[in-house]
């Protein structure tokens, strides 16, 4: 499959097989793709936390509604202190679109594997940073639980739709 394919097929699992757990070796390729994703100057201000013990998913459970029965659970975050600050716009960092594209890279290269996941923003960041006792300095930028699908997950009615792309794209 090339990589159009791939982005194409990939959708956002909502349920997972909670019995069947991601094998170590694909977990390593899937935090290996983050680990080469693009950062800002390269300064690679991100940080991955692997949530796969009984108390760390009980913990991500109770913060929010979309672990969907995921095994485990990525939660990306950034560091304010290492982040890359543009000079031309002082109040703008990479940090959080650096994470971002971090997460992508885990995501997608999950998919390539037959290992779903879902992209979660909806948390209390705040409460999580102190579940988990991140520093003061280290922001939450997404969950991302992973597991196989179950055998009657199915992408969400809206996945397939998207906005004309002449709506999207301008050229100047």
């Amino acid at each position: 499959m090339n990589f159009l394919e791939l982005a194409k097929a990939r959708y956002s699992v909502r349920k997972f097989d909670n019995s069947r757990p991601v094998e170590p070796e694909k977990l390593e390729k899937i935090i290996e793709a983050g680990l080469v994703a693009p950062t800002a100057k390269n300064i690679q201000p991100f940080r991955v936390y692997v949530l796969k013990s009984e108390e760390a998913v009980a913990k991500v459970n109770a913060l929010t509604p979309c672990m969907y029965g995921a095994p485990l659970a990525l939660l990306i975050c950034w560091q304010t202190e290492e982040a890359w600050q543009n000079p031309l716009t002082p109040a703008y960092n990479s940090g959080e679109m650096d994470a971002s594209i971090v997460c992508t890279h885990m995501m997608l290269e999950a998919w390539e594997l037959g290992i779903g996941s879902c992209w979660v923003g909806f948390f209390d960041h705040a409460a999580v940073a102190e579940a988990f006792q991140l520093p003061e300095t280290e922001k939450p930028a997404a969950l991302l639980p992973l597991g196989y699908a179950a055998a009657d997950a199915k992408p969400a009615p809206k996945h397939a739709e998207s906005r004309p792309k002449e709506e999207l794209v301008k050229e100047l």
